[in-house]
């Protein structure tokens, strides 16, 4: 059988690989000159990644990835790194708030798909404890407002975040990048044909795996079907002259999210120095200039003299790339299905399939390679 993947990033090398498993003759076409997609990374002396630096190790992915010796060295979530954690809360940086942790205590609750997660908390756990939970998850939501999304889906992420399970989460060493090698060397020693610099105009030959952005796939498809919410933020990466910096900071007030990467990695950042990340999200309607004001007052709070130590900065918005928001009364399956019939298959972050950010994208990814060479449905991710 000959399959096309369309896309290069993390989904469609993992999809090429597993359609090359299953003994496909595969050919992966990827429009930029790099592989990686979102998983490209920043030139050294500054690795920045284009999002957040770990692979949760008690996810599908994580297990599919060691049982092909596919994980790069990794580190450990730093035991000094608990010490440094640090919460945004009513207008201070400082521990944890007892309303996060009266939230976090509540972790046998089960939330309904079908309301939203702000009016459901409220009642279950209090107005301040649902407020400060939701906020807390601007660090894998990427949205202003979690409140208003599915309270499972919130909630399911909420106690995931706040207790991963050994052996998660994992820091790559080097970054994504470092990933996005390992799987373009096996997908080669498997026969993958890889094509970059090769852009698709046109619905390919099937069966083809079409690997890309839910935007690209709607232009490339012309299905206008293919829509769903996803987050709009501002990411600031920072290289800094080393300070008594916090490892993480996380917001209750605005939804935001810092760490402090080089702590765990220092290949990410020249010596004496560091590389921090930082997200907010961006609000209904609010400019660049808005968003990024408001970023500086949180980076003025968690990195005490920050501006007269910056050495790099890198600013960019991003906006319906940040994986797949359930809003009340829709769960993953209610998302744009994986098989769209006549050997045409979808894959990516915001595709019905389960998982935490990117892990949708390759539960997606291997349950389009098994559809798609006859071992089963893609609708049993």
């Amino acid at each position: 059988m000959d399959i096309t993947v369309v896309g290069g990033g993390l989904a469609g090398l993992t999809a090429a690989i597993a359609s090359a498993e299953r003994g496909a003759n595969v050919t992966l076409l990827e429009a930029h000159r790099a592989l990686g997609g979102r998983a490209r990374a920043t030139d050294p002396p500054y690795v920045a990644n284009e999002g957040p630096h770990v692979l949760y190790g008690d996810g599908a992915p994580f297990t599919w990835l060691a049982e092909r010796d596919l994980v790069p060295p990794s580190l450990p979530f730093p035991a000094r790194g608990l010490a440094r954690m640090r919460v945004r809360h009513r207008g201070r940086v400082g521990m944890p708030p007892a309303a996060l942790l009266r939230a976090a205590a509540r972790r046998r609750l089960r939330a309904p798909h079908d309301r939203d997660f702000g009016s459901w908390a409220g009642e279950e756990i209090g107005e301040e404890p649902a407020r400060v939970a939701a906020n807390l998850m601007g660090v894998v939501l990427f949205d202003s407002d979690p409140s208003r999304l599915s309270a499972a889906f919130v909630w399911e992420r909420f106690r995931r975040a706040t207790a991963p399970v050994w052996p998660s989460p994992k820091y790559l060493v080097g970054g994504w990048t470092s990933l996005v090698e390992r799987l373009a060397r096996r997908a080669r020693e498997m026969g993958v044909r890889v094509e970059t610099g090769a852009r698709v105009d046109a619905v390919p030959d099937t069966p083809a795996i079409v690997a890309t952005s839910l935007a690209s796939a709607r232009a490339l498809l012309g299905d206008d079907s293919l829509e769903w919410e996803s987050g709009h933020t501002l990411m600031v990466d920072l290289g800094l002259w080393r300070g008594r910096d916090p490892f993480v900071v996380f917001d209750t007030d605005e939804c935001g999210f810092l760490e402090r990467y080089s702590l765990v990695d220092r290949t990410l950042a020249p010596e004496g120095e560091e590389l921090v990340q930082a997200q907010l999200p961006v609000r209904p309607g609010e400019s660049r200039a808005d968003v990024t004001e408001r970023m500086e007052r949180f980076l003025d709070l968690s990195l005490p003299g920050w501006r007269e130590r910056v050495t790099w900065r890198r600013d960019q918005v991003a906006r319906g790339r940040t994986g797949a928001l359930d809003l009340p009364g829709r769960t993953w399956r209610d998302r744009p299905a994986v098989d769209r019939g006549e050997g045409l298959y979808l894959v990516g972050d915001s595709v019905a399939a389960p998982g935490l950010l990117g892990e949708v994208a390759f539960n997606s990814a291997v349950a389009a390679a098994e559809a798609a060479t006859g071992r089963r449905s893609a609708g049993a991710a």
